[in-house]
């Protein structure tokens, strides 16, 4: 088992050293070992770490001239080994890395690329194309140079060193930055959310890289751990696909976002052979955790985080049963608690919160000082989530924001209504999550044109498909005369929400 985490201590805290580098510890194993299983091509190829760490050098060797420690540096790149390497030469040079996802369109991309001020973004031919003239594309297969190998500028824990970005309720979305110690806070609940990983493993997700959960999740940790982890692009999901690339890269445990599991089980796509599936996001209930035993032959182990602080609670099917509707237990290092408007733990319903201390919790929000203070209460980070305790048992009750999760995405409604703000027949948007029995939710606009003008549901979808995440465009757009509104001016999208689900109910 690789369960002993370097920094956790047996009683659940941390001792993390003055000098920590991601870079070292995702290629700390021996050169012969596999590190990445790549099954992007047509012909599988082995990765070692000796491949991977040549790689990280010279694409660190190319970069060095034009990146200082603490600059931040664009990632446009799929599942791949290119991919890990760009993060760990930007982490090698003391620089902070900027995930971005291919599925971003130029809204999307541009806000976040100008927010984190990422002048250069290490991509491929295709990445360049959608970049556009955001920022100086550098072709990761191009850029490299040879040379000796590089040492890793000395970082501590604390130091910055990648910016996720995630989307809220209101505003722009914003960047969660992590310190170098982000990797260690999240290898026990990996580990415990695959019943302790162990030799012989090898980890994969359909979950693109450009996330926490692919990249945090999977990736990096499986690196640290000496775990192999399986590359694969997949434009979209498909369950067939899913099982070709399980069986490509044998793959044996799996992190599958909740929709992907609905995916499998409405195709009744059975995948035996596999060790551990854990999945993350939303709550999945007794009926598909009862299906996954039948289809996989094991219990689904369900986990919960975010962004800001991932990795926090895991169930563990080979430590203790599950609990349908519970998302498991508090993972070592990471104290959970459910708090009182005062910042009390309680037994009753209240905030799911994370004491400061957590190895895995953000630094703060990049450039976002009064956005960090009040995520926190006290020495608790508030979650947004309601929860309550059976036992030691966490149950989600529901999400206090209106963040709408679908198909396991999180997506921010006030972007969308952004968006639709610039079109130039509309007045005002509200976008709320409607519920959808596959997706979660799905993303619903409701419309107020602008005195007589015309525009079309499939006109609007369009717009925004064109200029943010393909993902978060409104699958259904209804035209109001009027939304309804606070006395300043903002939309009240709790009443839009219970409209919505009436509207299902209906």
């Amino acid at each position: 088992m690789v369960d002993v985490i370097p920094g956790l201590r047996p009683d659940g805290g941390w001792d993390l050293p003055d000098r920590l580098n991601m870079a070292a510890q995702c290629l700390s194993q021996p050169s012969d070992r596999v590190a990445i299983v790549d099954v992007t091509g047509a012909q599988r190829r082995d990765i070692t770490y000796g491949d991977l760490a040549g790689m990280t050098d010279r694409l660190a060797h190319g970069i060095a001239p034009r990146v200082a420690p603490g600059d931040r540096v664009g990632v446009l790149l799929s599942q791949s080994p290119w991919c890990a390497a760009a993060h760990l030469a930007i982490w090698k040079l003391g620089a902070i890395s900027v995930p971005l996802f291919k599925l971003f369109q130029r809204g999307a991309l541009q806000s976040r690329i100008e927010d984190a001020g990422a002048a250069l973004v290490m991509t491929d031919d295709e990445g360049a194309a959608l970049l556009g003239d955001l920022a100086e594309p550098l072709i990761a297969e191009q850029v490299g140079r040879d040379g000796p190998p590089v040492p890793c500028v000395e970082t501590g824990p604390d130091d910055p060193a990648v910016l996720i970005y995630t989307s809220g309720t209101t505003g722009k979305p914003k960047g969660a930055l992590h310190g170098h110690r982000v990797l260690t806070g999240h290898l026990p609940g990996v580990s415990i959310s695959h019943n302790h990983l162990r030799e012989g493993d090898c980890l994969w997700t359909p979950a693109d890289w450009a996330w926490i959960g692919g990249l945090f999740d999977v990736l990096m940790p499986g690196l640290a751990l000496g775990v192999p982890v399986v590359a694969a692009r997949l434009k979209k999901f498909s369950p067939e696909a899913a099982a070709e690339v399980i069986a490509r890269g044998g793959a044996r445990n799996v992190f599958f976002p909740p929709t992907a599991l609905r995916m499998l089980k409405a195709a009744d796509q059975s995948i035996p052979g596999l060790r551990s599936v854990a999945s993350g996001g939303e709550p999945l209930g007794a009926e598909m955790l009862a299906w996954g035993r039948e289809a996989f032959g094991l219990e689904i182990n369900e986990f919960y985080g975010q962004t800001e602080c991932n990795m926090v609670v895991s169930a563990c099917a080979e430590a203790f049963p599950a609990r349908p509707g519970c998302i498991g237990k508090p993972v070592p290092g990471h104290a959970v608690a459910v708090i009182d408007p005062d910042g009390n733990p309680t037994d009753a319903e209240g905030d799911v919160a994370i004491r400061r201390g957590s190895a895995s919790m953000m630094l703060e929000y990049w450039q976002e000082p009064q956005a960090t203070a009040g995520k926190f209460r006290g020495d608790w980070l508030i979650t947004g989530d309601r929860g309550v305790w059976e036992g030691d048992f966490l149950r989600f009750v529901g999400r206090e924001d209106d963040v709408i999760t679908s198909a396991g995405y999180r997506i921010g409604p006030a972007e969308i209504e952004d968006c639709l703000l610039t079109h130039p027949a509309v007045a005002t948007a509200g976008v709320v999550g409607k519920p959808d029995p596959q997706r979660t939710e799905i993303v619903k606009a409701y419309v107020v044109l602008k005195p007589g003008a015309g525009a079309s549901e499939r006109e609007l979808q369009d717009w925004v498909k064109d200029r943010l995440a393909r993902y978060s465009y409104p699958r259904e757009i209804a035209f109001l005369d009027a939304l309804p509104m606070t006395v300043t001016g903002k939309v009240i999208r709790k009443e839009l929400k219970a409209r919505a689900t009436k509207e299902v109910a209906g």
